[in-house]
Protein backbone atom coordinates (compact mmCIF):
# COMPACT_ATOMS: atom_id res chain seq x y z
CA UNK A 1 0.00 0.00 0.00
CA UNK A 2 2.70 2.22 0.78
CA UNK A 3 4.63 1.54 -2.18
CA UNK A 4 1.62 2.16 -4.61
CA UNK A 5 1.37 5.83 -2.92
CA UNK A 6 4.94 6.44 -2.96
CA UNK A 7 5.57 5.76 -6.59
CA UNK A 8 2.54 7.70 -7.11
CA UNK A 9 3.92 10.83 -5.45
CA UNK A 10 6.95 10.31 -7.22
CA UNK A 11 5.25 10.09 -10.62
CA UNK A 12 3.43 13.57 -9.85
CA UNK A 13 6.71 14.63 -8.85
CA UNK A 14 8.66 13.93 -11.96
CA UNK A 15 5.41 15.06 -14.55
CA UNK A 16 5.28 18.73 -12.24
CA UNK A 17 8.99 19.22 -12.89
CA UNK A 18 8.64 17.97 -16.35
CA UNK A 19 6.10 20.63 -17.10
CA UNK A 20 8.06 23.63 -15.52
CA UNK A 21 11.17 22.78 -17.35
CA UNK A 22 9.05 22.76 -20.85
CA UNK A 23 7.65 26.17 -19.76
CA UNK A 24 10.83 27.22 -18.98
CA UNK A 25 11.84 26.09 -22.37
CA UNK A 26 9.19 27.46 -24.03
CA UNK A 27 9.69 31.34 -22.44
CA UNK A 28 13.04 31.22 -23.08
CA UNK A 29 12.70 29.92 -26.73
CA UNK A 30 9.96 32.83 -26.71
CA UNK A 31 12.31 35.64 -25.53
CA UNK A 32 14.84 34.33 -27.77
CA UNK A 33 12.56 34.71 -30.44
CA UNK A 34 11.25 37.61 -29.70
CA UNK A 35 15.05 39.79 -29.71
CA UNK A 36 16.09 37.98 -32.29
CA UNK A 37 12.85 38.79 -34.57
CA UNK A 38 13.63 42.60 -33.12
CA UNK A 39 17.47 43.05 -34.45
CA UNK A 40 16.27 41.17 -37.54
CA UNK A 41 13.09 43.14 -38.47
CA UNK A 42 15.42 46.85 -37.65
CA UNK A 43 18.67 44.93 -40.26
CA UNK A 44 15.59 44.35 -42.60
CA UNK A 45 14.08 47.85 -42.65
CA UNK A 46 17.76 49.45 -42.85
CA UNK A 47 18.60 47.02 -45.45
CA UNK A 48 15.40 47.92 -47.35
CA UNK A 49 15.63 51.60 -46.67
CA UNK A 50 19.13 51.40 -48.56
CA UNK A 51 17.84 49.62 -51.84
CA UNK A 52 14.86 52.06 -51.80
CA UNK A 53 17.26 55.01 -51.77
CA UNK A 54 19.11 53.16 -54.29
CA UNK A 55 16.06 52.61 -56.38
CA UNK A 56 15.57 56.60 -56.20
CA UNK A 57 12.13 56.60 -54.99
CA UNK A 58 10.93 59.63 -53.50
CA UNK A 59 11.40 60.19 -49.66
CA UNK A 60 7.63 60.45 -49.05
CA UNK A 61 6.86 56.62 -50.51
CA UNK A 62 9.95 55.51 -49.02
CA UNK A 63 9.38 56.46 -45.51
CA UNK A 64 5.52 54.91 -45.82
CA UNK A 65 6.90 51.63 -47.23
CA UNK A 66 9.44 51.33 -44.47
CA UNK A 67 6.84 51.77 -41.74
CA UNK A 68 4.42 49.80 -43.29
CA UNK A 69 7.40 46.95 -43.52
CA UNK A 70 8.07 47.54 -40.00
CA UNK A 71 4.69 46.92 -38.59
CA UNK A 72 3.97 44.01 -40.89
CA UNK A 73 7.14 42.15 -39.76
CA UNK A 74 6.79 42.94 -36.17
CA UNK A 75 3.60 41.22 -36.38
CA UNK A 76 5.09 38.42 -37.91
CA UNK A 77 7.25 38.36 -34.65
CA UNK A 78 4.53 38.53 -32.56
CA UNK A 79 3.05 35.40 -34.16
CA UNK A 80 6.40 33.79 -33.93
CA UNK A 81 6.80 34.16 -30.33
CA UNK A 82 2.61 32.68 -29.60
CA UNK A 83 3.26 30.09 -31.39
CA UNK A 84 6.77 29.24 -29.22
CA UNK A 85 4.55 29.64 -26.21
CA UNK A 86 2.46 26.77 -27.36
CA UNK A 87 -0.46 28.55 -28.79
CA UNK A 88 -1.77 25.95 -31.76
CA UNK A 89 -2.04 27.65 -35.17
CA UNK A 90 -5.48 26.94 -35.81
CA UNK A 91 -6.51 28.66 -32.24
CA UNK A 92 -4.04 31.32 -33.36
CA UNK A 93 -5.18 31.70 -36.40
CA UNK A 94 -8.98 32.11 -34.53
CA UNK A 95 -7.73 34.67 -31.99
CA UNK A 96 -6.52 36.86 -34.40
CA UNK A 97 -9.29 36.61 -36.53
CA UNK A 98 -11.76 37.50 -33.74
CA UNK A 99 -9.05 40.24 -32.90
CA UNK A 100 -9.12 41.72 -36.29
CA UNK A 101 -12.69 41.83 -36.29
CA UNK A 102 -13.05 43.84 -32.88
CA UNK A 103 -9.77 45.93 -34.19
CA UNK A 104 -11.80 46.69 -37.38
CA UNK A 105 -14.80 47.62 -35.56
CA UNK A 106 -12.92 49.61 -32.67
CA UNK A 107 -10.65 50.78 -35.19
CA UNK A 108 -12.60 51.84 -38.22
CA UNK A 109 -11.14 55.24 -38.34
CA UNK A 110 -7.61 53.85 -38.31
CA UNK A 111 -8.06 51.80 -40.88
CA UNK A 112 -9.32 54.57 -43.15
CA UNK A 113 -6.21 56.34 -42.20
CA UNK A 114 -4.07 53.17 -43.53
CA UNK A 115 -6.48 53.14 -46.65
CA UNK A 116 -5.68 56.64 -46.99
CA UNK A 117 -2.06 57.19 -46.58
CA UNK A 118 -2.18 54.39 -49.62
CA UNK A 119 -3.77 56.48 -51.54
CA UNK A 120 -1.85 59.30 -50.78
CA UNK A 121 1.17 57.66 -52.32
CA UNK A 122 -0.19 56.09 -55.39
CA UNK A 123 -1.76 59.88 -56.24
CA UNK A 124 1.35 61.38 -54.97
CA UNK A 125 -0.72 64.98 -54.73
CA UNK A 126 2.50 66.55 -53.12
CA UNK A 127 6.21 65.69 -51.94
CA UNK A 128 8.36 65.73 -49.10
CA UNK A 129 9.19 69.23 -48.49
CA UNK A 130 6.14 70.81 -50.87
CA UNK A 131 4.60 73.81 -49.55
CA UNK A 132 0.59 72.53 -49.06
CA UNK A 133 -2.07 74.02 -47.35
CA UNK A 134 -4.95 71.52 -46.35
CA UNK A 135 -8.13 72.36 -44.31
CA UNK A 136 -6.87 75.23 -43.35
CA UNK A 137 -3.73 74.17 -42.35
CA UNK A 138 -0.19 75.42 -44.32
CA UNK A 139 3.10 74.20 -44.61
CA UNK A 140 5.79 72.11 -45.87
CA UNK A 141 5.28 68.31 -45.87
CA UNK A 142 7.44 66.42 -43.55
CA UNK A 143 6.60 63.01 -43.65
CA UNK A 144 3.76 60.44 -44.61
CA UNK A 145 3.08 58.03 -42.00
CA UNK A 146 0.89 55.12 -42.00
CA UNK A 147 -1.74 57.20 -39.93
CA UNK A 148 -1.01 60.32 -40.29
CA UNK A 149 0.73 63.09 -42.42
CA UNK A 150 3.06 65.55 -40.67
CA UNK A 151 3.33 69.00 -41.65
CA UNK A 152 5.79 72.03 -40.71
CA UNK A 153 4.21 75.62 -40.49
CA UNK A 154 6.29 78.54 -41.88
CA UNK A 155 6.74 79.77 -38.33
CA UNK A 156 8.33 76.18 -37.09
CA UNK A 157 4.76 74.71 -35.75
CA UNK A 158 4.35 70.82 -36.42
CA UNK A 159 1.17 69.76 -37.56
CA UNK A 160 -0.32 66.45 -37.42
CA UNK A 161 -3.50 65.72 -39.85
CA UNK A 162 -4.90 61.82 -40.16
CA UNK A 163 -4.91 60.94 -43.44
CA UNK A 164 -8.65 60.50 -44.07
CA UNK A 165 -8.78 64.18 -43.31
CA UNK A 166 -6.03 64.97 -45.73
CA UNK A 167 -7.37 62.88 -48.58
CA UNK A 168 -10.92 64.29 -47.96
CA UNK A 169 -10.01 67.82 -47.74
CA UNK A 170 -9.19 70.11 -50.99
CA UNK A 171 -5.27 69.81 -51.16
CA UNK A 172 -3.47 73.18 -52.65
CA UNK A 173 0.09 72.38 -53.64
CA UNK A 174 2.18 75.75 -53.93
CA UNK A 175 5.37 74.21 -54.53
CA UNK A 176 4.07 72.07 -57.79
CA UNK A 177 4.82 74.89 -60.62
CA UNK A 178 7.93 76.53 -61.16
CA UNK A 179 5.92 79.78 -61.75
CA UNK A 180 3.49 81.81 -59.75
CA UNK A 181 1.39 84.97 -60.97
CA UNK A 182 1.54 87.83 -57.84
CA UNK A 183 -1.00 90.30 -58.04
CA UNK A 184 -1.10 94.21 -56.62
CA UNK A 185 -4.16 95.71 -55.82
CA UNK A 186 -3.71 99.32 -56.04
CA UNK A 187 -6.67 102.25 -55.87
CA UNK A 188 -6.26 105.57 -57.53
CA UNK A 189 -8.20 108.38 -57.54
CA UNK A 190 -10.86 109.56 -60.21
CA UNK A 191 -9.16 112.84 -60.98
CA UNK A 192 -6.24 110.49 -61.57
CA UNK A 193 -5.14 109.71 -65.43
CA UNK A 194 -5.66 105.87 -65.79
CA UNK A 195 -3.15 105.39 -68.70
CA UNK A 196 -0.16 107.30 -65.96
CA UNK A 197 -0.76 105.10 -63.75
CA UNK A 198 -0.91 101.97 -66.08
CA UNK A 199 2.25 102.84 -67.50
CA UNK A 200 3.58 103.47 -63.91
CA UNK A 201 2.92 100.09 -62.74
CA UNK A 202 4.15 98.16 -66.03
CA UNK A 203 7.39 100.09 -65.99
CA UNK A 204 7.88 98.98 -61.93
CA UNK A 205 7.31 95.42 -63.35
CA UNK A 206 9.81 95.39 -65.85
CA UNK A 207 12.74 97.36 -63.93
CA UNK A 208 12.61 94.24 -61.66
CA UNK A 209 14.62 91.20 -63.06
CA UNK A 210 12.39 88.74 -61.28
CA UNK A 211 9.64 89.46 -62.85
CA UNK A 212 9.25 87.51 -66.20
CA UNK A 213 8.83 88.90 -69.60
CA UNK A 214 6.44 85.96 -70.42
CA UNK A 215 3.92 86.26 -69.37
CA UNK A 216 4.07 89.67 -69.90
CA UNK A 217 2.77 91.53 -66.38
CA UNK A 218 -0.40 93.60 -67.13
CA UNK A 219 -2.21 96.24 -65.23
CA UNK A 220 -6.54 95.80 -65.51
CA UNK A 221 -8.87 97.78 -63.74
CA UNK A 222 -10.90 95.23 -61.64
CA UNK A 223 -13.56 98.05 -59.63
CA UNK A 224 -14.73 100.75 -59.74
CA UNK A 225 -14.94 101.88 -56.09
CA UNK A 226 -16.35 104.35 -53.61
CA UNK A 227 -13.75 106.86 -53.30
CA UNK A 228 -11.14 104.97 -55.60
CA UNK A 229 -10.69 103.35 -59.13
CA UNK A 230 -9.25 99.92 -58.67
CA UNK A 231 -6.15 98.45 -60.70
CA UNK A 232 -4.08 95.40 -60.52
CA UNK A 233 -1.02 94.96 -61.57
CA UNK A 234 -0.35 91.07 -62.91
CA UNK A 235 3.18 89.93 -62.92
CA UNK A 236 4.39 86.25 -62.93
CA UNK A 237 7.29 85.08 -61.13
CA UNK A 238 9.99 81.76 -60.18
CA UNK A 239 8.54 80.43 -57.39
CA UNK A 240 10.97 80.81 -55.14
CA UNK A 241 10.76 84.96 -55.51
CA UNK A 242 7.01 85.16 -54.57
CA UNK A 243 7.33 86.41 -51.69
CA UNK A 244 10.00 89.26 -51.63
CA UNK A 245 9.21 90.15 -55.11
CA UNK A 246 5.63 90.95 -53.95
CA UNK A 247 7.06 92.62 -50.78
CA UNK A 248 9.13 94.66 -53.15
CA UNK A 249 6.81 95.94 -55.63
CA UNK A 250 4.00 96.98 -53.01
CA UNK A 251 6.63 99.30 -51.85
CA UNK A 252 8.66 100.40 -55.00
CA UNK A 253 4.24 101.53 -56.37
CA UNK A 254 3.37 103.55 -53.33
CA UNK A 255 6.68 105.59 -53.61
CA UNK A 256 6.36 105.84 -57.12
CA UNK A 257 2.68 107.11 -57.90
CA UNK A 258 3.07 109.66 -55.25
CA UNK A 259 6.41 111.12 -57.15
CA UNK A 260 4.28 110.98 -60.18
CA UNK A 261 1.35 113.37 -58.93
CA UNK A 262 -1.01 110.33 -58.92
CA UNK A 263 -2.85 109.45 -55.54
CA UNK A 264 -4.15 106.36 -53.37
CA UNK A 265 -7.12 107.86 -51.89
CA UNK A 266 -8.26 106.97 -48.64
CA UNK A 267 -11.78 105.56 -47.67
CA UNK A 268 -14.22 108.83 -46.64
CA UNK A 269 -17.57 109.21 -44.97
CA UNK A 270 -19.33 112.61 -44.27
CA UNK A 271 -20.75 112.53 -40.76
CA UNK A 272 -23.95 114.91 -40.00
CA UNK A 273 -24.67 115.55 -36.47
CA UNK A 274 -28.31 116.82 -35.80
CA UNK A 275 -29.14 118.02 -31.94
CA UNK A 276 -32.33 118.74 -30.70
CA UNK A 277 -33.47 120.44 -27.15
CA UNK A 278 -36.48 118.94 -25.51
CA UNK A 279 -39.45 120.43 -27.31
CA UNK A 280 -37.83 119.04 -30.72
CA UNK A 281 -36.49 122.64 -32.19
CA UNK A 282 -33.39 122.12 -33.70
CA UNK A 283 -30.47 123.18 -31.52
CA UNK A 284 -28.17 124.45 -34.56
CA UNK A 285 -31.02 126.55 -35.39
CA UNK A 286 -31.47 128.22 -32.17
CA UNK A 287 -28.05 128.73 -31.52
CA UNK A 288 -27.81 130.75 -35.14
CA UNK A 289 -31.10 132.41 -34.75
CA UNK A 290 -29.61 133.63 -31.12
CA UNK A 291 -27.29 135.90 -32.31
CA UNK A 292 -26.17 139.34 -30.19
CA UNK A 293 -27.48 142.51 -32.50
CA UNK A 294 -24.98 144.90 -30.38
CA UNK A 295 -28.01 146.62 -28.45
CA UNK A 296 -27.74 144.16 -25.33
CA UNK A 297 -30.85 142.57 -26.60
CA UNK A 298 -31.29 138.61 -27.88
CA UNK A 299 -34.65 138.57 -29.93
CA UNK A 300 -36.68 135.48 -28.88
CA UNK A 301 -35.59 132.68 -31.45
CA UNK A 302 -38.15 131.48 -33.92
CA UNK A 303 -40.68 128.58 -33.44
CA UNK A 304 -39.61 126.01 -35.05
CA UNK A 305 -41.38 124.89 -38.21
Amino acid sequence: MFLISDTLDNAQRIDWRAALETLGLRVFGAVAIALIGVWLVRRLIQGLDRVLARSHIETISRLFLKNFAYAFCMVLVGVAVLQQLGVPPASLLAILGAAGLAIGLALKDSLANIASGVLLIVQKPFHVGDLVQIGGQEGKVTQVRIFTTNLRTLDNRDVVMPNSMVTSQAIINMSRQAERRLEIKVGVGYEDNLDDARRVLLELAAADARVLKDPAPEVLVTALSESSVDLELRAWVANSDLLHARSDLNRAVRETLMTNGLHIPYPTRDLHVYHHDADGRDLLKVTRSVAHDGDGDYPEPPAAK
